[in-house]
């Protein structure tokens, strides 16, 4: 029998782990190829290699030539890979070598953006549909976003930088108020944490400051820090991204997208303006990142948002373990 199809028959999921190794690092990309089929088949028939053959195709997107990269790109074919395959494929393939071979529409204008954030120039009319609504090039006022490093034996999500944070007794908490659009933006941009995964968020409306909107939500003292517009769209961004623990990762032009509701919703637009330069008006907002100091490891984002036109202020706390 075939060394491969005994591995198959036997769901030997180690066994053929080991040869998608084996034939990436040979290259041997038909062979990852014929794997897929075969695993395929066998499910077919009650094997349980469906991971194996998911992790063949995120080795070819993640690996292979770009013919072979774009034929296992699609939207909906993520599975158990450490991310949306159209992000891994665009981690280490060029616009110019990826627009040929990706025909699934939204997967291919996701694959767009995320190339734009890796630094390629791509022409809107050559994408074709656009989920997102932001524009297919950076803007003056955003900050370099985090961006996911992937590698065949796993991946890494930094997190942007982040401004140190000071121990303060927070004031009283502020009046709460209705939420509205801004909390929804809020809680969106960690919605797979909390209905994917095991995480938690809260979100808060105040009238007063940004501080007393923090102490809304329960704490008595929390580290804080002023910080610019640009690290805390960088911070959102890395949020919108994230899966959390166990949910699947959306990817960073997602992030992007959800960072950019959020800004637009708390500069009173009800979507981002064709205006190019909008996300300046950034700068007449306070913007702070806070910390209740007793997260240990996981996934955290903890942000206040405060207007001083109306006096009204927004906070965030969203974490996430395994």
């Amino acid at each position: 029998m075939d060394p491969i199809v005994e591995l198959i028959e036997s769901s030997d999921l180690a066994g053929l782990t080991k040869h998608v190794d084996r034939a990436a690092a040979a290259g041997d990309w038909e062979g990852l190829v014929d794997l897929i089929e075969s695993c395929a088949e066998a499910v077919t028939r009650g094997k349980q290699v469906w991971a194996v053959a998911q992790f063949a195709e995120y080795r070819l997107a993640l690996q292979a030539p770009a013919h072979y990269a774009g034929a296992v790109v699609g939207d909906a074919r993520a599975g158990i890979a450490l991310g949306p395959l159209w992000e891994v494929a665009a981690s280490r393939h060029t616009w110019a070598e990826l627009s040929l071979h990706l025909g699934e529409p939204r997967s291919r204008a996701l694959a767009a953006h995320e190339r734009v954030l890796r630094g390629d120039m791509v022409d809107p009319a050559d994408v074709g549909e656009q989920p997102l609504d932001v524009p297919l090039r950076l803007e003056p006022w955003e900050p370099a976003y985090p961006l996911a490093v992937y590698r065949g034996d796993g991946a890494d999500f930094p997190e942007p930088g982040a401004s140190p944070l000071e121990w303060v007794d927070l004031p009283p908490a502020g009046e709460r108020l209705a939420d509205d659009s801004l909390c929804d933006a809020l809680m969106e941009l960690v919605r797979p944490w909390w209905e994917e995964s095991s995480g938690r968020a809260v979100v808060a409306a105040v009238d007063g400051g940004a501080l007393s909107a923090v102490r809304s939500l329960g704490p008595h003292r929390a580290r804080v820090a002023r910080v610019t517009p640009a690290e805390a769209l960088a911070a959102m961004a890395w949020a919108g991204a994230s899966g959390g623990a166990y949910g699947r990762r959306r990817g960073t032009p997602v992030g992007r997208a959800s960072a950019w509701w959020v800004l637009a919703e708390a500069l009173g637009y009800g979507e981002p303006p064709d205006d190019p330069g909008w996300g300046a008006e950034a700068d007449e907002l306070e913007w702070w990142r806070w910390d209740p100091g007793d997260q240990i490891g996981g996934w955290a984002i903890h942000m206040a948002i405060h207007d001083p036109s109306v006096g009204t202020s927004w906070a965030l706390s969203a974490v996430d373990m395994k």
